[in-house]
């Protein structure tokens, strides 16, 4: 596999006199065999701590957030976006948040450019799930399809979910205008939508795995070229910190949150054992890097480093 880095800085115009600096968008390509793989930006989000923090045990994660420099007052973390460039396709795992849910993340379309792609170039959308910073980013501004060519495909059990009238009333009050936007945007691909399920081969060489818990039907994807692959993890592991030190412990972020332990602990477990490169939504240094066993525990590896 070979690994190259570079990083493009956008300047956002009028949000600089909110106070909101430009970004930086990194872009790192790997390759696998015939296959280019490019982690490329949206940008960042900014959340507060206690949506991954509240209720842990304060004497052991304080050291734990020490030592990668962080606090929990506030978390920004990346969003990274897959990039897959086979044959005459071009293959997007997730489209990022748009413009309407934060104003520092939603540039996928300025990290496309960067790679001389457009929106129309794409052939085939692919959702790990539907939440906002994963999905938003079908429609733009004037709720027309910001892929009009592309084949968009999500597990079924995630479509089920998000497309239930219901699901605004279940979701809880903080997640309800997740639950509001998902329904709209995907009534409005619904005829580009195809469904998917687990095990499924779903491009060539790319592979469906059900990684439940952090959204109901969130699934993460297996791309193999020959002996090389790579996994899209999406937000299955979501962060580089107590995802890794403490895999077992509950996370506020994940919608069931002892699932999405028993899957995190699970998904870490394999991809330590196989050795295979993961590409996290969430992750430092464009999500690209190794699992590695410490102990009894793991941390994340940056590809290259």
């Amino acid at each position: 596999m070979q690994i190259d880095r570079r990083q493009t800085l956008l300047g956002l115009g009028s949000l600089a006199a909110y106070g909101i600096p430009s970004i930086s968008l990194a872009e790192t390509t790997i390759t696998l065999q015939s296959s280019v793989i490019h982690s490329i930006s949206d940008g960042h989000l900014t959340l507060p701590g206690a949506m991954f923090f509240e209720d842990l045990p304060e004497d052991e994660l304080a050291p734990i957030l020490a030592r990668h420099g962080l606090t929990q007052a506030q978390l920004e973390p990346p969003c990274n976006l897959t990039l897959l460039r086979q044959g005459d396709r071009n293959v997007l795992f997730d489209a990022g948040s748009g413009s309407g849910f934060m104003p520092t993340a939603g540039m996928m379309l300025d990290s496309l450019d960067a790679l001389d792609l457009t929106a129309g170039d794409i052939t085939d959308v692919i959702f790990t799930h539907a939440h906002p910073d994963h999905l938003w980013g079908i429609l733009d501004d004037f709720d027309d399809l910001v892929f009009p060519n592309a084949t968009l495909m999500i597990g079924q059990g995630e479509w089920d979910y998000w497309t239930d009238p219901d699901t605004v009333n279940t979701i809880g009050e903080a997640r309800a205008s997740f639950a509001v936007g998902a329904a709209r945007r995907l009534e409005a691909v619904a005829d580009q939508m195809r469904m998917i399920s687990d095990g499924q081969e779903v491009l060539p060489g790319v592979m469906a795995h059900a990684t439940f818990g952090h959204t109901p039907g969130h699934m993460s994807f297996e791309i193999r070229d020959g002996s090389d692959a790579l996994m899209v993890g999406g937000d299955a592991i979501g962060n580089h910190h107590v995802a890794f030190a403490r895999p077992e412990w509950a996370s506020g972020s994940d919608q069931d949150p002892q699932l999405g332990a028993q899957t995190r602990v699970r998904l870490l477990d394999q991809l330590a054992t196989d050795q295979m490169t993961l590409l996290g939504f969430h992750l430092p240094d464009g999500g690209l890097g190794r699992v590695e066993r410490a102990g009894t525990a793991y941390r994340f590896v940056a590809e290259g480093s």
